[in-house]
Parts: structure tokens; C-alpha cells; sequence
């Protein structure tokens, strides 16, 4: 095995992506030592896309001091690319689920207000490209305080701001944007988007992530119904239809928020970085095997995650993909369908899922020990 390209996501809550690479690589030398390696760590829009971008495409971090998904201060990295007036901001950064301990999680009041933070900060720094990656968060405030810190006026019937939260959004009367911040008007803003969920309803975000942000059951309806007011007072004052656009339901409602108040255009993230970092030339120029990988993949993997879009585009170039992974989940069965030959979970046996993420790095280098054993073996 002479060259191999490892391009994997991070590992949610153990890994990010140039860790989980790194993890890959140790396995891969293990087994051929002579090997070239070419590490690729990527993302769809969450944690790490902004270290992969400005790895690969050159430039430096800020940092910047914004509110957390609680409400309280925090410093948030984002990037701007050299020569491009063009940031790199992960909403992660700011209002991200990993800022949040498990026992707070509670989308009825977390708030991406810090990610309106960092935007604003990219402004003053006289931006007026961005690159926006909305995957990981904490929240479910269809992008409230994104836009209350942009200088949207979100009031409730006596004329007060609302709260944080989804459980402001239910207090939502009226949306008065007279002091949003002009510079948005002249800025592109494109929202790397790893789903394709409507804003609300069943397949909506309040249903169908709610519980990953910490809501309980009895909590999502009224998620849900807090995202609904949204959009039908969007539609009202705003004058826009963003509910059933497709990536609307992303990050709790962020993506329809960026489209309302920051005039974002919804992207593929997997797509986005790809075409940043020219993976596919990296492809294109041959491997004997693409390693990638990610924390679960299951049905849902189909829609714009990492590993599915790396073997779409490296079946383009006839290359063996494998996918090493944390948690195999229903559906498993279609992702053979999008040019992933292989896939392995990291687990040696069976294993709580806390054991897991506290031994990410080694069970990934181990998983790739063992599944390149099994590939020697199938060699003449």
C-alpha cells in the first residue's frame, strides 16, 4: 500500500477531525510504514471546518470574546482567509452543544447569540465574504440571538425583548429591523449546511434534534411551535417564506434565521470544503485506499455527511473507500449505495459509549490496525 488519503469528521465529544486523522495515520504506519499518508481532516459545516479551511487555504484565527449557549462569556476562534476579506465562522464556536455540560443542555434557553457576535466581530474586521458553518449546536432559537446581535428588535406583545431560547420565541409578537446592521446588505454569506430539514413539523428541527440539544419529550412541541411562531411572523414582517426551504430546520432553525436576517445562502457543507481544500485533485491524482470516518453513521448519513460524500466523490476516480466509525446505526444498509466499500465500528466488543469516547484515539488507531489486517489478507 503506497498512498493512502485519510479524510475523516471529528468524533462528536472525543475526536475533531485532524485528531481523528492523525489517529487513522498511526494505524495506517503500524501496518505499512512506507506508506504516504495524505491526512485531509473535514467537515460538513461543524466543529473543525474552520481549522480545516484555513489549514488548507491559508490564514490566521481571531479570537473574540461573545456569549455562550448559557448566556455567560466565553472566548470563540474564527478564521479569515489571506487576501480574501473572507471569514470562517463556526457557529460551534460560539453556541456549540460541546460548550453546554450534559446536565445544562436545554434548548428551551440556550442561544446563539454569541454566533451574531461573531459575525459582527468578522464585520468590523471588514469582511464581506463568509463562510458560515452551522452543524453542533447547542440551540433551538431558529437564530434569534444571532439577530439580536445583529440589531434585530424581537419583541413580545408589550414592546420588550424577548428572551433566550426557543421559549422566547414563543413570547415573539413582532420583528423590527430597521437597526440591523447595514454592512449585511453588501456581505455574501454562505451557510454550510449539513441537513436538509424543513424548519418545523415532524421532520422539523424541534422533532427531529431536539433530544440531541437535551430536550425532553415534553419539551418539543413546544420547540416546535416557538419555531413556527417564528416563521409565521417572519412571513408577516418580513416578508418572507423560509419554513419549507430545505437546510431551514438546520441547527435548530439557524438556517432559516440566516436566511431571514443575514441574507445567507444555504449550502452543502460537505461541498463547501471540498471544494476550499480541492480534494477532489487529491483524489484525482490517485490512492490506493481513502480511509474516512465519523462519530454515527446511519440513514441520515445520506444527507450531506462527511463520509458519504467523500465516497460519492471517490467512486468518481474508481478508489476503495473505507469508513471507520464510533456507532453503526439503522439503515446502515444504503450507505453501501454511495461508494463506501467498507465499514467498521471502532469498538473491539461490547462497550459503553462513555468507555468509547473517553478511548476514541486509541480505538481509532486499533480499528484501522485491524481492518487493514483483514485487506492484507484479501491481497495476492
Amino acid at each position: 500500500m503506497q498512498r493512502v488519503i485519510v479524510a475523516p469528521d471529528s468524533f462528536k465529544e472525543s475526536l475533531n477531525a485532524s485528531q481523528a486523522a492523525e489517529r487513522i495515520t498511526e494505524g495506517i504506519i503500524k501496518n505499512h510504514p512506507s506508506a504516504q499518508v495524505i491526512q485531509v481532516p473535514l467537515s460538513d459545516g461543524g466543529e473543525g471546518m474552520t481549522e480545516s479551511i484555513i489549514a488548507a487555504a491559508g490564514g490566521r484565527l481571531i479570537e473574540a470574546r461573545v456569549t455562550g449557549p448559557l448566556g455567560n462569556k466565553i472566548s470563540a476562534c474564527y478564521g479569515i482567509l489571506d487576501e480574501q476579506h473572507t471569514a470562517v465562522i463556526e457557529m460551534a464556536a460560539a453556541s456549540g452543544l460541546l460548550l453546554v455540560p450534559r446536565k445544562q443542555r436545554n434548548p428551551l434557553t440556550t442561544t446563539t447569540r454569541g454566533t451574531g457576535e461573531l459575525i459582527k466581530a468578522a464585520l468590523d474586521e471588514g469582511c464581506q465574504k463568509m463562510i458560515i458553518g452551522i452543524g453542533g449546536s447547542a440551540t433551538s432559537d431558529g437564530g434569534a440571538g444571532m439577530a439580536q446581535a445583529l440589531g434585530v428588535k424581537l419583541l413580545d406583545r408589550q414592546g420588550e425583548e424577548i428572551g433566550p431560547g426557543a421559549g422566547g420565541l414563543l413570547n415573539l409578537h413582532k420583528i423590527d429591523i430597521s437597526d440591523l446592521d447595514p454592512r449585511l446588505a453588501h456581505t455574501e454569506i454562505k451557510v454550510a449546511c449539513d441537513v436538509q430539514n424543513p424548519l418545523y413539523g415532524l421532520t422539523g428541527a424541534a422533532y427531529v434534534y431536539g433530544p440531541q440539544k437535551g430536550a425532553r419529550l415534553e419539551m418539543i412541541p413546544l420547540m416546535d411551535q416557538a419555531l413556527v411562531n417564528l416563521a409565521e411572523t417572519i412571513t408577516r414582517d418580513l416578508h418572507l417564506k423560509v419554513h419549507d426551504v430545505p437546510g431551514s430546520g438546520a441547527a435548530g432553525g439557524l438556517g432559516a434565521g440566516m436566511i431571514a436576517f443575514a441574507g445567507g445562502t444555504l449550502c452543502s457543507g460537505v461541498q463547501l470544503v471540498f471544494e476550499i481544500l480541492g480534494f477532489e485533485k487529491m483524489l484525482a491524482a490517485g490512492a490506493d485506499l481513502v480511509i474516512t470516518g465519523e462519530g454515527s453513521i446511519n440513514a441520515q448519513s445520506m444527507y450531506g455527511k462527511v463520509p458519504v460524500g467523500v465516497g460519492r466523490l471517490a467512486k468518481k476516480y474508481h478508489l476503495p473507500v473505507l469508513a471507520i466509525v464510533g456507532q453503526i446505526g439503522p439503515g446502515v444498509d444504503r450507505i453501501y449505495e454511495t461508494g463506501i466499500d467498507a465499514i467498521m465500528s471502532m469498538a473491539p466488543g461490547p462497550i459503553s459509549m462513555k468507555e468509547s469516547i473517553a478511548r476514541a484515539g486509541e480505538l481509532l488507531t486499533d480499528a484501522t490496525v485491524r481492518a487493514l489486517r483483514m485487506i492484507n489478507l484479501l491481497r495476492p
